[in-house]
């Protein structure tokens, strides 16, 4: 059955959308309050389009083996385009640590393990361009979106269009069968519903850090440093995350990623010099930004109000609103440190294809894409949760003075222990290696790997050597939380 589909948002989740239910024949029209890409190159994308509907666009992204796999079997023609624009696919064995090269045999699952890297202006402008190609898609630019039109009787809240603002002028109504809700996580949608008296739950847990991200691009003649040293290009002191994201042609970025209470060290990220500073102190940062090596392309800019929220469409087996559907941060929102936004928003739009292609019953609908949602989003969205909890713990105790992961009694213990082996496990052990990154490419659900009887038997005897021996791992080299305001601070005398 072909159905009219109105798309709000035309970001990577409501393009993927339209990639995915334009291929069963439906008349699809996107809605986009920005402007479109300008023309021209990668360059051209990142640097000149004002993209201010979405809010991450020139901070890093990562570009997950569950995603790519997805879009290298369902669009080669797409994965060619990004080739073509300067994207780069880092294999799994480029993935492998020096230290476990050795250990290293090809398994057949490897060739699905794999990054797609480029900077997110680089994907969503050649990913758009691909969708404006499909005959059945249309893409409407400077169209904001006043609310939706709507049935109200006794089986709740039908929705039947949209009222649109086109570039700034009068208000028209546009009649489609099924209103599919990208625009991310300032969604308007749920207020909408409240004023039809329509409520929705939601789940929301603050992660009470901000993260700032500076762009860089090595300079000529210069490589890429390796990723896979004994210092890491991504890891945690305690009291700061960082992580190094390269792209495309010759670009990359870095995060500094800080809890709340840093006050110090959160201002002085917003200095670029200071945030240069910051990264040189950092020995797994250094190489990518020694003297000579890259020139900064920006200055250092912010990303706060960071939450894992969880929005309800159904609540006890009623859905809020028949013929909606809210897909990517619209719907479930994880913290952007971790990398799985995009991945998710892609897997969450295919996963509606199928709901919307087997199933005709509006109702019946809404509860399968509410289950489906829940099978397959809500593992990721708890493993998130979990990880920024642990985090804000650690930052905690490191801020008032006390030892990171002091326990108090055996439970406690014995989850720090294990936590402490499978880090150590997985730098040393390729069995392991290969089980924590298929979770890292949500290839299976987190830490789904750690019911192999092979990585049980290998942690348990990490765990019998020791947390001493262990703990190290989960840790990277640099300097101390007090250094580290000292090191800012002396840099800042200097300056004045």
């Amino acid at each position: 059955m072909k159905e009219n589909i109105g798309i709000v948002g035309a970001g990577i989740c409501g393009l993927s959308a339209a990639l995915a239910l334009s291929r069963h024949g439906n008349e699809i029209t996107i809605y986009e309050r920005d402007l479109p890409p300008p023309p021209g190159n990668a360059e051209k994308a990142f640097f000149d389009w004002p993209r201010k509907g979405a809010a991450q666009f020139r901070h890093p992204h990562a570009f997950l083996g569950v995603m790519c796999n997805l879009l290298q079997k369902k669009y080669p023609s797409l994965i060619e385009k990004l080739w073509d624009a300067g994207a780069r696919k880092i294999s799994f064995e480029d993935m492998v640590p020096l230290e476990l090269r050795d250990q290293y045999q090809q398994e057949p699952d490897d060739e699905e393990m794999w990054l797609l890297m480029c900077r997110r202006a680089t994907m969503e402008s050649v990913l758009r361009r691909h969708v404006e190609e499909i005959d059945n898609v249309n893409i409407l630019s400077r169209h904001d979106i006043v609310g939706p039109t709507a049935v109200l009787d006794e089986k709740g809240v039908r929705l039947n269009g949209l009222e649109v603002r086109p570039n700034r002028g009068p208000v028209e109504v546009r009649e489609h069968d099924i209103i599919v809700d990208a625009s991310g996580r300032n969604s308007k949608f749920p207020i909408w519903f409240s004023d039809l008296g329509a409520s929705i739950s939601v789940e929301e847990e603050d992660a009470e850090i901000v993260y700032y991200t500076r762009h860089y691009k090595l300079n000529a003649g210069e490589d890429e440093p390796s990723r896979t040293g004994k210092d890491r290009s991504a890891g945690d002191l305690g009291y700061i995350k960082y992580g190094v994201f390269p792209g495309d042609n010759g670009h990359f970025a870095i995060i500094l990623c800080l809890p709340n209470h840093e006050t110090d060290l959160r201002e002085a990220v917003k200095n670029p010099a200071l945030f240069d500073k910051i990264c040189r102190s950092i020995p797994g940062l250094y190489p990518w930004l020694e003297i000579g090596k890259s020139s900064p392309t920006t200055s250092s800019f912010g990303f706060g109000n960071i939450k894992a929220v969880w929005r309800h469409f159904v609540n006890k087996s009623t859905p809020v609103a028949l013929n909606y559907f809210a897909i990517g941060d619209a719907a479930v929102r994880t913290n952007p440190l971790y990398g799985r936004g995009c991945s998710t928003g892609i897997v969450h739009a295919h996963l509606l294809e199928e709901v919307l292609h087997k199933i005709s019953n509006p109702k019946e609908r809404a509860l399968a894409f509410d289950r489906v949602t829940e099978e397959e989003l809500r593992p990721i969205y708890q493993a998130s949760l979990q990880e920024d909890r642990l985090g804000k713990k650690r930052a905690s105790a490191i801020f008032q003075g006390k030892k990171i992961d002091e326990q108090r009694g055996i439970k406690q213990w014995l989850r720090a222990s294990f936590g402490d082996a499978l880090a150590s496990a997985s730098r040393e052990n390729m069995h392991v290696f290969r089980g924590v990154m298929k979770s890292f490419n949500l290839m299976e659900k987190p830490g789904y790997f750690l019911k192999d009887n092979r990585i049980k038997r290998t942690i348990l005897r990490y765990m019998l050597r020791g947390r001493k021996k262990n703990s190290s791992a989960r840790y990277q080299r640099g300097p101390s939380r007090l250094e580290m305001i000292s090191i800012v601070k002396d840099e800042g005398n200097k300056a004045a």
